[in-house]
């Protein structure tokens, strides 16, 4: 191996592939890999890894390669530097793979280096005289590849996109790519085409495709061509990662005002959306539970919606909303004098709701007075208006919610037990996001959907670094925090993905999941944790804790209240 002082910027851009013998001979190297490790890379000369691979990283690419030629095991994403002129640094990625012989013995090693995204722009390939096929090289690399020639017929396809696709390369290898594949730019604005014509390597470019079972996947892609020694382009290179199943395209209807969809694969909303369709069509009181933005209002809608109360009115009304001196009025109206300042009649939720439901959320707020009146109502269907003896028919459902413990308020003196009772006919409680992580990727495309809708934007996908950190949050804001930290993310988004750098700063970590036994009485005690977590993050700023939980600074204030951080 030598260097000289040639201009390295000259060379082909795109991944570089040094090929080793066991014992560290070198058998084949791109040109771009030597404009990668800036050094010149000559066959049949001994590679001394320490002219390559600096301090600190020495040591990691000493064991990968010692590990990849005694046991085959292959190494990604493994980090180096190099030294540029005027002391510059250029960080690169790489990874370490077996090579075989005929006899399937480990003969020696391929390195790959990439800067950020793999792109696979290879060149030069025979057989390295080794009798070795390029199939070899890339079969275990981390990411889906295939090759096609000039015509677009695949003459390779790796086993990570077999995994993807489903596809088999006897099913594939010979035939168009875009005969297989199906992608939604395969006949308009095929990047792998337009490689092909141009030479230009294209990185991250988002395309649609369909895999065998007829499914649309999401993939970000990137493109690069493969030239000859005479730098004829000869064919192109596509290596493709998933970003999971479709969105529906921005065309798709826009919801029917009032409609009401509820996400939910994971085994505890799979068995509420079992119970829904009974206790919608039963007239009985419930009790929505669970922590705060877990969408309990959204829940109470749909359970409305599936009840024969349907086409009446759906009335919303926060119990920690107003003043005490206030509620009652909202609640069961008043009449003209009732009170300074009623100078005409009211009519209360409860009037107002005459036929459909009324959704009382954040019960647990409710003071002790009020509670004895609505246990009345409840008890008896019927009610007054304030400064009125005139009895009127409650002809509404009642549904509930709240993010406290009731149980716990009833010990506390805070909540009446009859009232409990009144009301918890059928107890739902709603889990927190960290319990469903299952749904996560169906809530993140619902939401992308309902934001590109917003903002008139085409977001595909999030980035699988994205998605992996979502479903390793703890979500101290449940859905409405992922709701909004997606949203943070639209506001900078330019291009089809949604990536790490876009999101704002999530730091609270997974918390382990509590012994079935405790599981109840933890579901509470770690809104706490969480709670004083965010508030010791914000050095006591109540705002920034808000901000971060992902509630308004008033719920933030009435939970410190009730676990008394006050």
């Amino acid at each position: 191996m030598s260097e000289d002082h040639d201009d390295f910027d000259d060379l082909p851009a795109g991944d570089g592939i040094l090929i080793l013998s066991s014992d560290q001979v070198i058998l084949s190297a791109t040109l771009q890999a030597e404009r990668l490790l800036r050094t010149r890379l000559e066959p049949g000369q001994t590679v001394a890894l320490p002219d390559i691979f600096p301090e600190p990283y020495l040591a990691q690419a000493e064991l990968a390669l010692t590990e990849t030629l005694d046991s085959g095991v292959l190494r990604a994403q493994l980090l180096t530097q190099i030294v540029l002129p005027a002391g510059k640094v250029r960080f690169l990625k790489y990874s370490v793979a077996p090579l075989y012989g005929r006899d399937r013995k480990i003969i020696g090693a391929v390195l790959a280096f990439h800067d950020d995204i793999l792109t696979k722009s290879w060149s030069d390939w025979s057989d390295f005289g080794l009798g070795v096929k390029p199939g070899a090289v890339f079969e275990h690399l981390d990411r889906g590849l295939f090759i096609v020639n000039q015509r677009r017929t695949i003459t390779a396809f790796n086993r990570t996109a077999q995994e993807l696709t489903g596809f088999n390369p006897e099913e594939v290898v010979g035939r168009y790519c875009w005969e297989v594949l199906q992608g939604d730019h395969c006949k308009t604005d095929c990047a792998l085409k337009a490689t092909l014509e141009d030479g230009v390597t294209r990185k991250n470019q988002d395309v649609r495709i369909k895999d065998k079972a007829g499914r649309w996947l999401n993939l970000l892609i990137s493109t690069a061509p493969i030239r000859n020694p005479r730098e004829a382009i000869v064919g192109g290179v596509e290596t493709f990662q998933s970003l999971g199943l479709t969105l529906p395209r921005r065309e798709a209807r826009s919801p029917i005002p009032g409609e009401v969809v509820v996400i939910g694969q994971s085994p505890p909303m799979q068995r509420l959306l079992a119970m829904l369709p009974d206790v919608a069509r039963s007239e009985a009181t419930v009790v929505l539970e669970g922590e705060s933005g877990t969408g309990k209002d959204l829940f109470a809608q749909a359970i409305h919606l599936k009840s024969p109360r349907a086409a009446g009115p759906f009335v919303a009304f926060s119990c920690s909303a107003l003043v005490e001196t206030l509620m009652e009025s909202e609640l069961f109206g008043h009449v003209k004098g009732a009170f300074t300042g009623a100078i005409s009649n009211k009519v209360g939720r409860f009037e107002t709701a005459k036929g459909g439901t009324l959704f009382l959320d954040e019960i647990g707020e409710l003071k002790l007075a009020l509670q004895v009146k609505l246990l009345r109502v409840l008890e008896s269907k019927v009610f007054e208006r304030v400064g009125s003896s005139q009895p009127i028919p409650m002809e509404a459902r009642i549904i509930a919610a709240t993010s406290r413990n009731l149980v716990e308020e009833v010990r506390r003196g805070r909540f009446r037990m009859d009232l409990l009772y009144r009301l918890r006919t059928v107890p739902f409680y709603l889990p927190a996001l960290r319990d469903r992580q299952a749904d996560i990727p169906l809530l993140v495309n619902h939401c992308l959907t309902r934001l590109n809708r917003k903002y008139g934007k085409d977001v595909r996908g999030v980035d699988p670094k994205v998605m992996s950190l979502f479903q390793n949050y703890a979500w101290p804001g449940n859905i409405r925090e992922l709701e909004r930290v997606l949203e943070y993310a639209f506001v900078f988004v330019k291009g089809a993905v949604i990536t790490k750098d876009l999101l704002p700063e999530l730091e609270s970590p997974r918390p382990r999941r509590p012994a079935a036994a405790h599981l109840h009485r933890q579901r509470w005690d770690s809104e706490l944790l969480i709670i004083q977590k965010a508030l010791h993050q914000a050095r006591g700023n109540r705002e920034a804790a808000a901000r971060v939980l992902g509630i308004s600074r008033s719920s933030l204030w009435r939970k410190m209240k009730a676990y008394d951080l006050l």
